[in-house]
């Protein structure tokens, strides 16, 4: 299957991120579609009709956030792009924001547009300097020749952009606790309902977007939603962009159709597992997500294929591990991440992930009993069940599918303490 190369089709062009190459290339004509022809209401019912899902994790159907957030009548309203791509193995919002950031721009403000919004912030995590740079510039860009800024092409609509800087923390990708630490506050996620399209920044309507999301709407506005449905699925159309890492001859962005085969992604367009060994093991959602094993490479990458395998496609992060992985060393990294992310409000996250590192690092170094293999399993349903935030209810999922497909590994770790694979 060809790669459609729509959200990644400017990439690699020279100077794409300037806005003289992005209008050339056909930027800014969706926006200024929508100011000449079409209501708000017609923008939110076209984003409705086609389908588009949130590209950050959640999937929750964009159009239908617009609806939400337009129907409330409290003002001022806020469209909030988060870029705060936190979660290990992502890396596609990075390059849109890098060299395609007024695809961006032009998104956030046809989405203001729809709402009835005047401003949109970015929220971008720290580490992303060069790119909060990058989106700075286009901001610059865009306002000197209205595309953004003050009655935007001679319209009566008005949108601005500022860009926010955070400060690194991972659950601040949740889109409340993004909220709150705008707000100056520590980012914590805030309990729902309310939920933000009536109660997000300082209490008023806000639709929080993701990158990738937004780069699609002046796609969607220029080819209707029939085209964007044609590609995809029924229940997830349009593409996706899949950032591939691990054990690949080449790791990086591919931008395919919803529902594409695991398999196809990883030996088709990723090249094949590297020094031709063999595939054991990958994270289809990054690291909070389920692993799958050889089994399930058949599986649709989208929303609902992996839902019912019973892992996610959360952001697209497809970690690939071959079979010189120690899956209990994989495991502990992972939990080490979680552990150091977590904000410490709620008991059964704070002391879960401090609890499974320690559990996980006695399995490693030959000092623990096969009973506490079923305690961090345990511990692990326990943060599902009883977990605050969406952090501690993905903190476990890829420890406890580890265990589950590989425990042999982790009682070989135990029996002859030392790693049974010796990749330590």
């Amino acid at each position: 299957m060809p790669e459609p190369n729509i959200l990644l089709k400017n990439i690699g062009t020279p100077n794409s991120d300037q806005l003289d190459v992005y209008v050339e290339n056909g930027g800014y004509r969706a926006l200024k579609r929508i100011l000449a022809e079409l209501m708000p209401e017609e923008v939110v019912e076209l984003v409705k009709k086609s389908g588009l899902r949130g590209r950050g994790g959640a999937g929750f159907p964009t159009g239908m956030k617009w609806q939400f957030c337009a129907s409330d009548v409290k003002t001022p309203k806020y469209i909030i792009c988060n870029a705060d791509e936190g979660e290990p193995g992502t890396f596609k919002d990075r390059v849109l924001i890098e060299e395609d950031p007024h695809a961006i721009l032009e998104g956030m403000a046809i989405a203001g547009y729809a709402i009835g919004s005047d401003q949109g912030i970015i929220y971008i995590r720290r580490e992303y300097i060069y790119g909060a740079g990058k989106l700075q510039e286009a901001i610059e860009q865009a306002r000197k020749q209205g595309c953004v800024g003050k009655n935007i092409f001679g319209s009566n609509f008005s949108f601005d952009i500022k860009v926010f800087l955070g400060a690194g923390a991972y659950i601040c990708g949740e889109e409340t606790a993004l909220l709150d630490s705008i707000e100056g506050k520590a980012g914590r996620s805030r309990i729902k309902p309310p939920f933000p399209v009536n109660e997000g920044l300082w209490h008023r309507p806000t639709s929080v977007n993701n990158v990738e999301t937004l780069c699609n709407i002046p796609h969607i506005i220029l080819h209707g939603d029939k085209w964007y449905k044609s590609f995809g699925t029924s229940e997830s159309p349009g593409t996706k962009i899949f950032s591939v890492s691990g054990h690949v001859n080449k790791p990086g962005n591919y931008e395919l159709p919803m529902g594409v085969a695991l398999e196809e992604l990883i030996y088709e367009h990723a090249g094949g597992i590297r020094n031709e060994n063999r595939f054991k093991a990958v994270l289809p959602g990054g690291a909070s997500s389920p692993c799958l094993t050889s089994k399930y490479l058949s599986v649709p990458l989208d929303f609902d294929g992996l839902a019912a395998v019973g892992s996610m496609l959360g952001s697209g992060a497809v970690i690939v591990m071959d079979h010189t992985t120690c899956m209990v060393g994989a495991g502990l990294s992972i939990a080490r991440f979680f552990e150091h992310e977590s904000c410490g409000r709620c008991t059964p996250c704070r002391e879960g992930t401090y609890w499974i590192v320690r559990l996980l690092e006695r399995i490693m170094v030959g000092e623990s009993q096969s009973g506490e293999i079923d305690l961090i399993v345990n511990l692990g349903l326990n943060m599902r069940a009883t977990c605050f935030c969406p952090l501690g209810l993905a903190a476990q999922g890829a420890v406890l599918s580890f265990i589950g497909n590989f425990r042999d590994e982790f009682e070989g770790h135990i029996k002859e303490k030392c790693c049974p694979l010796r990749a330590y």
